[in-house]
């Protein structure tokens, strides 16, 4: 039996009379990568929020195979297989990194010892071993995002939407999670929905490229198609991007 297809159809979203998104599609299927780039405030988080019930659809629909969940509360959209990371890191700051992610896997139905074997599981994926028992508090920035994603990954879910994860990143973190990302479709069968500013990260990582300007899609394709679109050209990346 094949797996539900996570879909985003005409989805429109208003705050005080301002549309930030404008009719909106998207599809993810499990075992693909699709990222979200746009410039800021053209609707990319805003999307994310959406699907995951954060905001409320003033059109459109959302559906996980023939199931609409638009309309259902976060932690029931949660439980049905989608979790996400934030572009604030929510990490709790007076718990130890392990403790953080075990929380995650505890909230989801695990039983304690399940949990902590989780997390533990989790953070050596994450190359995070050694930082298990530090404070959340006390990790650089570039630590607490890799401990978010091993959070969303405690659940064990469907499909994993990451909002910046490689923000606050050096070059060699960014490699690390670039590989750790790339490998998460066919280990896990999840569908990965990224959004971040890192185009040699999400040129790289991305199976399929979707691009966002004031709230509308202005193309989508593979990397090669969407570098060299002259939409994305004009609005995003710039005439030197299209060369590189």
């Amino acid at each position: 039996m094949s797996k539900p297809i996570l879909r985003a159809t005409d989805v429109v979203v208003e705050f005080t009379g301002l549309r930030a998104l404008d009719g909106v599609s998207l599809a993810l299927a499990p075992g693909e990568i699709v990222g979200l780039i746009g410039p800021n405030g053209s609707g990319k988080t805003t999307l994310i929020n959406a699907i995951t019930g954060q905001v409320r659809l003033a059109g459109g629909s959302i559906t996980l195979g023939d199931r609409t969940i638009s309309g259902l509360k976060p932690r029931d959209i949660a439980l049905l297989g989608l979790a996400r990371s934030f572009q604030i890191v929510r990490l709790f700051n007076e718990m130890t990194v392990v403790e953080n992610v075990q929380a995650a896997a505890l909230a989801h139905g695990a039983g304690t010892r399940a949990a902590r074997a989780t997390a533990l599981r989790l953070l050596h994926e994450l190359g995070l071993d050694a930082r298990a028992d530090e404070l959340g508090a006390s990790l650089s920035y570039g630590d607490k995002r890799r401990v978010e994603i091993a959070r969303a990954l405690a659940a064990d879910p469907a499909f994993l939407l990451l909002d910046e994860p490689a923000a606050g990143m050096n070059d060699a973190e960014t490699e690390a999670l670039l590989h750790t990302l790339a490998a998460l479709p066919a280990q896990r069968g999840l569908g990965l929905l990224i959004i971040d500013h890192d185009m040699g990260l999400m040129m790289r990582l991305c199976h399929r490229l979707q691009v966002l300007a004031f709230g509308k899609t202005i193309a989508a394709g593979s990397a090669d198609e969407v570098r060299r679109h002259p939409a994305v050209i004009e609005a995003y990346l710039g005439s030197e991007a299209a060369h590189a």
